[in-house]
């Protein structure tokens, strides 16, 4: 059984009088382990999707399941909840709280669902260690890097021992040093088994992914997959399939 699943969701948004479909009709399984790439040109639906998945918004129709669970059936209360026991969230500016050391930053989902802190600490050891951040911890985020701020965020994520980890635009607010050392990390999180789900307009941040999802007009318009490519040759064909997306008049769902 799929880990993820997603059967014929769609969110309607209707400011005034206007009715927008941000997605028509998504369907799609990802399973546990995945390391799943969204793309689409803006305005195509990515964002709101991983928001949807997240249960930060509601779609108007359809189902999810995560895990067995069925997150369209969620109240708001048990809905926050569940984002700070299953799910882990990397942003594009980082989010985190400059009141906070870096330390108190990465174990507030932690504190939320009163763990004790000899646990926090058990857990924060191994991931400064892999994250090298651990001369960070009793820093400051207004102190430190752009690049050193993301890798807190994801310890973060991480620290929940989260499900599934998703992530909108991570690298957006990076150099493109540290976006290349934040995708290294994302890959060796997932090679132990880390699933991962990502929202990104660029090629190479997708190509360190092995699934890309292409969405257009609120449909899954493309779907490729990595195999035996190597890292060079699967940004070619994103590159291609990118191209095509944007010449493209009409709809089309395809794997390739």
């Amino acid at each position: 059984m799929a880990f993820l699943t997603l059967k014929h969701i769609q969110r309607i948004f209707e400011p005034g009088n206007n009715q927008v479909v941000a997605l028509k009709d998504i369907s799609l399984t990802v399973d546990a382990g995945e390391y799943v790439a969204i793309m689409g040109e803006s305005g195509a639906g990515k964002s709101t999707l991983l928001n949807i998945i997240a249960t930060l918004d509601q779609a108007s129709s359809g189902k999810i399941t995560l895990n067995g669970r069925d997150l369209t059936k969620l109240p708001e209360k048990a809905a926050a909840q569940y984002r700070r026991e299953h799910l882990g969230f990397v942003f594009q500016n980082f989010n985190l709280l400059d009141s906070f050391n870096n330390q108190d930053n990465i174990f507030l989902p932690l504190v939320l669902a009163h763990t004790p802190l000899q646990e926090m600490q058990r857990r924060l050891a191994p991931l400064a260690q892999q994250l090298m951040i651990t001369k960070l911890l009793a820093r400051y985020p207004y102190e430190i890097s752009g690049g050193q701020r993301q890798r807190i965020a994801v310890a973060r994520a991480l620290i929940t021992q989260p499900e599934l980890l998703l992530a909108d635009e991570p690298t957006g607010a990076l150099d493109s040093h540290n976006a290349t050392q934040l995708l290294k990390l994302f890959a060796q999180v997932n090679q132990a088994g880390q699933t991962i789900l990502l929202v990104t307009h660029s090629a190479a941040t997708a190509s360190y992914s092995r699934r890309t999802l292409f969405i257009k007009d609120g449909i899954i318009y493309h779907e490729l997959y990595r195999g035996t490519q190597s890292q060079t040759q699967y940004l070619q064909k994103i590159n291609t399939s990118l191209t095509a997306l944007m010449t493209s008049g009409g709809e089309e769902n395809v794997k390739a």
